[in-house]
């Protein structure tokens, strides 16, 4: 092995923190510990069809060692690197709502931390490396067509600059498995693959929950020490460094903390148009990270009542508008989840009230951001932001695409000019306005003279606000461009990738991750990846919505 692969792996998680006493692998429900010791299940034959090199590069693994079957073997679970020392993690929590009891990783195996030569500590995690005690009665592994939308995802998001897991590879295992895709009783055989997943740590609000629910606070007690030790030195007082166990007081912090970090996550979603689809508290991580990619989607047409699940079709509990609620909510049962150690109740009202501030904040700052303004007015821009967002759901626009263009529209020009006298010059304004935006708009005829004559109004409110600021065009399409993406993971361009890694063809997958590495400056002979939604993949199964199934 190469001097970089030999910088070793740690498993603080595992040396530091209660484990699963019993060692055989087979479901069940496990108590007093955080993790059950479990190997990966061999495949036929791993081959690597996608890997990211900033990933590869943010571990010390070199391109030939990504391109060697050692790789492969490793990736797919076939053979451990020296110090791994594979386990799942136990953990709980609240799904659509409703407690669920123990989760933990089903399908999920942590192969140990990995030490970069700067000392940085990345957990990899193998997505669809076989059965575990908490699997459930399920198989533990995982088809291509989610792997897919999980490897991009990871690192589009990365890109987009929202805090996010990252994605080392995606590995076919050369094993068929059994899906219904649609849960309606028609399972097909579909290709075995399996995403290395890279992150600080994985652990998830669900993984405190579990030793609440079952009053195990000596556990928890020791997994919040762990977490803040690990995750958040920075909140412990000197005082305590050396101290058995952390203070209440550290332990607020750390809470706060992660509600805040939480509220800025989803401000992120927000401004890019992700909706995550299954905001489940075990779905959920500590670190304020995106975590957990299943039916997430993205918007096309601006629809804040859209989810990507469609087992939420009926509730929309985890549609786009929906996210900054549930965000909160499901910190407030991490609240409860550490009642039995803080014992605090006002604190902990206070730190949710940090999630709203924190929230409310980023959110103006974003939305000011989008729109080219120096900062957010709290009296004028309220207003100017909800008439916009109601003219993006008043006919089908395009969020990605209107943002774009907004920031190109020529404010300094005749255009956007006072129009009093003569009807005709107000008309062709109108018809500017419309023409410009068109590449947003997904059906021209539902442009009403009604809607020309409020989208005039709102932009010339727009154009009055930008003189205020004294910002000329050049400058404000510059920063709003560094803000609004032009490049996002839309569903269909996934599922094309899909379609042909499934025939062997795994180029897509590789010139989609291409493009998503920049995804604010136009791209030459790209265009294509920068277009709105085509009709034919409006309602289509993997354009549109998807099942939890993978």
């Amino acid at each position: 092995m190469t001097s970089s692969t030999s910088l070793g792996f740690e498993n603080r998680f595992v040396d530091l923190l209660p484990g699963d006493k019993e060692s055989k692998n087979f479901c069940r429900q496990v108590f007093d510990a955080c993790y059950s010791k479990v190997k990966p299940t061999s495949v036929s034959n791993p081959q690597i069809v996608a890997y990211s090199r900033e990933v590869a590069e943010l571990l010390n693994l070199p391109e030939s060692w990504m391109t060697a079957k050692e790789a492969a073997e490793t990736l797919g679970g076939n053979r451990l690197m020296p110090g791994m020392d594979p386990y799942a993690m136990c953990y709980g929590g609240h799904q659509f709502g409703n407690w669920a009891g123990q989760l933990g990783d089903g399908r999920a195996i942590n192969l140990g931390e990995r030490v970069n030569s700067s000392g940085q500590r990345w957990v990899l995690q193998l997505k669809g490396s076989g059965v575990t005690p908490y699997s459930r009665h399920a198989d533990g592994l995982a088809v291509l067509r989610s792997s897919v939308r999980e490897f991009l995802c990871s690192e589009a998001m990365h890109h987009l600059g929202v805090p996010t897991t990252r994605a080392l590879s995606l590995v076919l295992t050369g094993d068929q498995v059994t899906r219904d895709m649609f849960y309606d009783g028609n399972p097909e055989r579909e290709p075995g693959a399996i995403v290395c997943r890279v992150a600080p740590s994985f652990v998830r609000f669900g993984n405190f929950e579990i030793f609440a629910a079952r009053q195990d606070t000596v556990t928890l007690r020791k997994l919040m020490d762990f977490t803040i030790r690990e995750y958040f030195p920075h909140l412990i007082a000197t005082t305590e460094l050396q101290a058995e166990t952390l203070s209440t007081e550290t332990y607020l912090r750390w809470f706060d903390e992660v509600c805040r970090r939480t509220a800025e996550m989803v401000v992120h979603w927000m401004r890019v148009g992700f909706v995550h689809g299954v905001m489940n508290t075990d779905n959920m991580s500590i670190l304020g990270l995106t975590i957990d990619y299943g039916p997430y989607g993205w918007l096309e047409d601006y629809e804040p009542t859209w989810t990507p699940n469609t087992t939420d079709a009926s509730g929309r509990r985890y549609c786009y508008g929906q996210q900054p609620q549930i965000a909160m909510w499901n910190c407030a049962q991490l609240a409860n989840a550490i009642w039995p150690v803080v014992q605090q109740e006002e604190p902990l009202r206070e730190a949710l009230k940090t999630y709203s501030a924190t929230f409310e904040a980023n959110w103006q700052t974003m939305m000011a951001g989008k729109l080219g303004l120096r900062s957010f007015n709290v009296g004028a821009d309220e207003s100017l932001v909800e008439e916009l967002l109601k003219l993006l759901n008043a006919i089908e626009t395009d969020m990605t695409l209107f943002y774009r263009q907004l920031a190109s529209l020529p404010l300094e020009s005749n255009f956007g000019r006072d129009c009093n006298t003569d009807e005709s010059d107000v008309e062709d304004e109108l018809d500017f306005f419309v023409s410009h935006f068109s590449v947003a708009f997904y059906d021209q005829r539902q442009i009403s003279k009604s809607y020309k004559s409020q989208i005039g109004q709102w932009l010339q409110k727009y154009r009055n606000r930008v003189r205020q600021d004294g910002t000329d065009d050049a400058d404000r399409q510059t920063s709003m461009d560094r803000i609004n993406p032009l490049y996002v993971l839309r569903n269909y361009l996934a599922q094309q990738a899909i379609d042909k890694s499934e025939q062997g063809d795994h180029s897509m997958i590789y010139e989609l991750l291409d493009v998503l590495r920049d995804p604010y400056r136009p791209q030459k002979n790209r265009e294509i990846f920068a277009e709105k939604r085509p009709e034919w993949a409006r309602n289509r199964a993997g354009c549109s919505m998807l099942s939890c199934s993978s």
